[in-house]
């Protein structure tokens, strides 16, 4: 390779960095009956309470432990715990869930970029990308994942009814509103999903907003009709150091309001990658740089194959290799998620 040519390469940024451009809120939890779903008015907020209960050994023994009098004087010990939990009252059959998400252009445009010559590759090459794609093909997933009520999480198992609102909000106003059934959209097959003609005009809405034609601001508001008095499943707080007599599981909330971490909304909506291999068997995961799906203990995009995010941009951008067009959607969805992915020296 001549000295002209190595030169003229461009190198990976060590300093790289990218806003999200799916902004949600938290969402937070109201009460109230299935019936009264369309009323006006407001419906009282699902508070979180302390509740104490006495376990039982029941973990798995070591081969030292499997002793009877062991396993028998180890059952005679009380195991104490105080936990939070949220339910519906008595009276209110449904939990309300709501929250907001903005949908912000600039996509492929570093919030911070140490190399000039680096930031204008990228640039043009998400330009190039936008010009052939558009955002749409990720805008359909996107709005197939508002639709489907992925974000309720553990509250979606078990419901008899689901429905959502999406409203394109203007001046605090609904400008546009549409209404889904959500347990009549697949969680595995969004591509299905969304051929709906509801999921295709909000997916064009998203992508209007991902492009920058349009500002793009939602409101989503979620009925799950799960029984009067019955448990609903706000997010679970991170306690690193708990102390001798700490409760044993911490539930969020926002001023004594239970809610879901505006984390976890977001790691729902971009659940749209089915571009790696074992998508067929495995359905659609979170767009993470490594294809990362912690409750399985496994990362589907290995480095050593080269779909991971990384060796997929940087052939893209430093070498001028372009990805199939499947993998260049999952690369454009990684720059949506946003994050830090400069190259170290």
């Amino acid at each position: 390779m001549s000295e002209n040519k190595k030169s003229s390469e461009v190198k990976t940024a060590t300093v790289l960095a990218f806003e999200r451009k799916l902004d949600p809120s938290d969402a937070l939890f109201f009460s109230g009956k299935w019936d009264e779903r369309n009323a006006s008015g407001n419906w009282p907020t699902v508070t979180i309470h302390e509740k104490s209960v006495r376990g039982t050994i029941s973990n798995r023994l070591k081969a030292g432990e499997q002793d009877p009098a062991k396993l028998d004087a180890a059952i005679e010990k009380p195991n104490l715990q105080t936990v939070d939990v949220a339910t519906l009252p008595p009276d209110a059959d449904t939990l309300k869930a709501q929250f907001t998400l903005r949908v912000l252009a600039g996509t492929g445009t570093p919030s911070a970029c140490n190399n000039i010559d680096y930031r204008k590759k990228l640039t043009a090459t998400v330009a190039g990308y936008v010009k052939e794609h558009s955002f749409i093909e990720l805008a359909r997933r996107y709005a197939a994942n508002l639709a489907n009520g992925r974000f309720l999480w553990r509250n979606r198992i078990g419901a008899e009814d689901i429905s959502i609102r999406v409203a394109h909000l203007k001046e605090g106003k609904p400008a546009a509103q549409w209404t889904f059934d959500a347990l009549d959209h697949s969680l595995r097959d969004l591509a299905e999903s969304a051929k709906a003609q509801s999921v295709v005009e909000l997916a064009d809405l998203i992508n209007a907003g991902l492009t920058g034609s349009q500002h793009v601001l939602l409101e989503i508001t979620a009925f799950v009709r799960t029984g009067a008095g019955q448990e609903v499943f706000p997010s679970q707080e991170l306690i690193l150091e708990r102390g001798r007599g700490d409760k044993s599981k911490t539930l969020y909330h926002v001023n004594n309001v239970a809610g879901i971490h505006s984390q976890k909304i977001g790691n729902a909506l971009r659940t749209i990658d089915t571009w790696y291999a074992g998508a067929e068997e495995n359905g659609p995961i979170a767009v993470e740089p490594y294809g990362s799906v912690t409750v399985q203990g496994k990362a589907w995009r290995q480095p050593k194959d080269k779909q991971d995010f990384y060796n997929l941009l940087d052939n893209w951008i430093t070498k001028d290799q372009a990805p199939a067009s499947e993998q260049q959607h999952y690369v454009m969805a990684v720059l949506v998620r946003g994050g830090v992915f400069g190259k170290a020296d």
